[in-house]
């Protein structure tokens, strides 16, 4: 196993952790959260693990048993504009109240946007899950005006808040870290399956990071066969983009500490790691 580490440090080595994992990527994707959450969790005393999922049924959208599968790691999943791709899902998220998909869509759509979790530590935690309309799919309604809302009905209680922005724009997203800079805990991106070197914490206390990466394929382009990638860009001709399933799986994450009486970020670290399925 490979790991390296980069990241920024701040305030007390006591505060609270949450660990948050990229893009979930197919079986492969699946099955390296499943080998390496657990140890990752005691390695970084993370209290609540978070994974996006919304890639995590054979590179596009996700399943029931796909989600049980992650959930025997995680704590939580978020969704993004591939939530609704696997069909039967629409009715099968009903049945899982920590799997939460973007909360700007319709609100005739099924399951929900946000939840409030426990940590076994101390506290409560509010992860939102939001779209951007960026260069997306244009299915989503505005994802500044759905943060407002939401905010606006969380309990005076719960003082911790991650916003999983799953948004394809840095602009965007870097838009959506002003705007809610030191009204939540931690506003983290998805999506580009690229993780990006910007993790900062801001002096109001708001962690910041544009993208957290993926789990997937190492050897691969966003964890599709490159050969296959390749031809599409080179030809321009539609083209079966498989997913690498096997052989090194890299999963990147960030680790976000936090005051859970003040619900204020000190820290932001931002890793990965490696595992052969």
């Amino acid at each position: 196993m490979q790991n390296g580490c980069s990241g920024i440090r701040q305030g007390s080595e006591k505060s609270m952790k949450i660990l948050f994992i990229g893009d979930v990527v197919g079986k492969g994707g699946r099955e390296a959260v499943r080998r390496l959450v657990p140890d990752l969790r005691r390695e970084f005393n993370a209290q609540l693990v978070i994974v996006n999922g919304e890639n995590s049924a054979a590179g596009s959208g996700i399943s029931a048993s796909c989600a049980r599968e992650l959930l025997e790691a995680a704590d939580v999943i978020t969704l993004g504009d591939h939530a609704w791709d696997q069909k039967g899902f629409d009715a099968e998220i009903a049945q899982f109240k920590n799997v939460i998909r973007p909360a700007n869509y319709a609100a005739g759509q099924p399951g929900r946007g946000f939840g409030v979790f426990s940590n076994p530590a101390g506290g409560e935690v509010a992860v939102i899950a939001l779209q951007g309309k960026v260069f997306m799919r244009d299915c989503a309604y505005c994802p500044f005006e759905t943060a407002d809302r939401i905010l606006k009905t969380l309990p005076p209680t719960v003082k911790s808040v991650l916003v999983d922005f799953h948004a394809e724009a840095t602009s965007e997203k870097l838009a959506m870290q002003h705007y809610l800079d030191g009204r939540v805990t931690a506003v983290v991106g998805t999506h580009t399956h690229v993780q990006t070197a910007d993790a900062r914490v801001s002096a109001s206390g708001t962690a910041m990071l544009s993208d957290t990466g993926m789990v997937g394929a190492e050897m691969s382009i966003l964890g599709r066969a490159i050969p296959d990638v390749l031809k599409k860009f080179t030809g321009g001709m539609p083209v079966r983009l498989p997913v690498v399933e096997t052989g090194i799986i890299r999963l990147d994450a960030a680790v976000i500490s936090y005051d859970a009486v003040t619900g204020k970020a000190s820290a932001i670290e931002t890793f990965s790691r490696t595992t052969e399925v």
